[in-house]
């Protein structure tokens, strides 16, 4: 099941299509009507505060296409094989062609290992175009004393984009761009619950072109289409196939969904942040507006590299039970160590209350490299049929 005629038919769909298959393309019309364009490596670059500034923040993304004239040069064979071309993307002057500035969060260990080789490239090798280069060092223990120290955090890198942009940011700017972004949230969530009904109407590869369209275009146009998508979603025919929800590694391309809802399947959620993690929590309006964005980031739910196993285990068991999930996909990339740590005693969890699992370790990117993938999510997908029959 691939993205279905009555989805191509939406207006809004197919805008937002567009936003996600030509992903540089709202990006350049920005620079073009001079505006300027914040590329964003990791998963917890504060966009409230880039928008705040008036500027256009933009997710950096893999290509299974890109040549690795550089990567396989800077890159130790330790990261997983999207990393790869991502890093290409960085260090080629893709970025550079329209970024005016790049900020990396620590979301993971890639991400500082990112931020130190970037770094060490723009000033020993300055003929490369890397965009100017911004570290955003969260913590992410769950104390009030990391807490106060994630406060400096995001004021260190509100004053780097005051900066950038040769002025201050005023409270009242950021509370503008907090409900520009808790709207995106908000219009996310009416799609989520089309596709966590009893009888779903959106299928996971649809929902991950309407999430993932927002990472590239402005948030508050992003909203607009996503509510209009939502409205013609409720006329789009229902689907019956077994419930799966997908865990493990993030998945910036549509083509694993793909595979799974081939099989008769619908992913009804997923744990990661190309999904319905990205809208999990909003900026708070009644406290302090930097607080704010630091329990937005700081306070989002649990990830593998950055709390307990058994907080990953309550929080997938949440989640399966939310999305009334027959199934779970576990599925990890090939070097993608930590997407595994959580696995036996979450499997546990998840068999215990009756939720099937099926495990993908070790698989190689892109998706269609995996030649035995389709037979073995179709025989996940027929034991998933037989406990519903």
């Amino acid at each position: 099941m691939a993205i279905r005629d009555c989805a191509k038919q939406s207006k809004a769909f197919a805008a937002l299509y567009d936003a996600y298959a030509n992903r540089d393309k709202a990006a350049l019309a920005w620079k073009e009507q001079g505006g300027k364009v914040v590329a964003e490596l990791g998963t917890d670059v504060p966009d409230e505060i880039i928008i705040a500034a008036g500027m256009l923040p933009i997710r950096v993304a893999s290509d299974p296409c890109k040549e690795l004239n550089y990567a396989n040069i800077y890159l130790e064979q330790a990261y997983e094989p999207s990393i790869f071309t991502t890093f290409e993307k960085i260090v080629d002057g893709t970025y550079d062609a329209f970024c005016d500035h790049l900020a990396v969060s620590h979301t993971s260990d890639f991400e500082l290992r990112m931020w130190l080789y970037l770094r060490e490239i723009r000033r020993s090798e300055r003929q490369l175009r890397v965009p100017p280069v911004e570290w955003i060092d969260w913590l992410w223990v769950r104390r009030r004393m990391y807490q106060e120290e994630n406060e400096k955090v995001v004021a260190r890198f509100k004053d780097a984009v005051e900066k950038w942009t040769g002025r201050l940011i005023t409270d009242e700017e950021l509370e503008a761009a907090f409900e520009v972004c808790n709207d995106q949230h908000a219009a996310l969530r009416e799609v989520q619950a089309l596709r966590r009904a009893d009888k779903p109407r959106v299928t996971g590869t649809e929902a991950l072109v309407i999430i993932g369209a927002g990472f590239f275009m402005d948030r508050a146009e992003h909203a607009k289409l996503v509510r209009q998508v939502a409205q013609d979603a409720q006329d789009w025919p229902e689907l019956d196939g077994p419930r799966v929800f997908m865990t493990g590694t993030p998945q910036d391309s549509t083509d694993l969904y793909e595979a799974i809802e081939a099989t008769g399947c619908v992913v009804v959620g997923e744990d990661h942040d190309w999904g319905d993690r990205y809208f999990s929590a909003d900026c708070s309006t009644d406290i302090d507006p930097m607080l704010a964005v630091v329990n937005r980031y700081m306070l989002a739910p649990a990830r593998t590299n950055r709390t307990l196993v058994a907080d990953r285990v309550a929080a997938l068991d949440a989640d399966a039970a939310a999305t009334k999930a027959d199934g779970v996909v576990f599925y990890m990339h090939d070097r993608d160590v930590s997407a595994s740590w959580d696995y036996p005693e979450q499997r546990k969890s998840l068999e215990a209350k009756g939720v099937k699992t099926a495990a993908f370790f070790r698989m190689q990117w892109p998706v269609s490299k995996n030649e035995d993938l389709p037979e073995k999510l179709a025989a996940f997908a027929e034991e998933l049929k037989g406990e519903r029959a």
